[in-house]
């Protein structure tokens, strides 16, 4: 059940970024320590705002709300519960271990190229 919810989420936030465009600063690598752009899945909170989640989830790995708020930067409340944050392997592995974390995976970019116009739309 857990995973057909994972399924149902990436789903629905993939068809919501063809939507939506982006932004540029939402780049996959960055020179930080490795640290690269991940969309983090978590359980939809019960009596707390979702941004106030993420943060406070966030926090637990990062140490500081402060620190959170600068790292994330995306915050999904419609179509799932979630945020995108830039994040080294090392704080993904113990993000991954936090209550309510459903699934933390590495965004991705795919261009879509009209071929009569060579418009290009990216999606992250």
């Amino acid at each position: 059940m857990k995973q057909l919810r994972s399924i149902l989420i990436a789903s629905a936030l993939l068809a919501a970024s063809l939507l939506f465009s982006s932004s540029s600063s939402l780049s996959t690598s960055t020179a930080e320590e490795g640290a690269a752009v991940y969309i983090v899945f978590v359980d939809e909170p019960v009596g707390e705002k979702p941004e106030a989640f993420h943060i406070r989830t966030l926090a637990a790995v990062l140490g500081s709300e402060e620190s959170a708020r600068r790292a994330i930067l995306f915050h999904y409340t419609h179509a799932a519960s979630g945020f995108a944050a830039k994040l080294t392997p090392k704080q993904v592995e113990e993000l991954k271990k936090q209550p309510g974390v459903i699934q933390v995976m590495p965004s991705r970019t795919y261009s879509i190229h009209e071929p009569t116009s060579g418009a290009q739309v990216s999606v992250i």
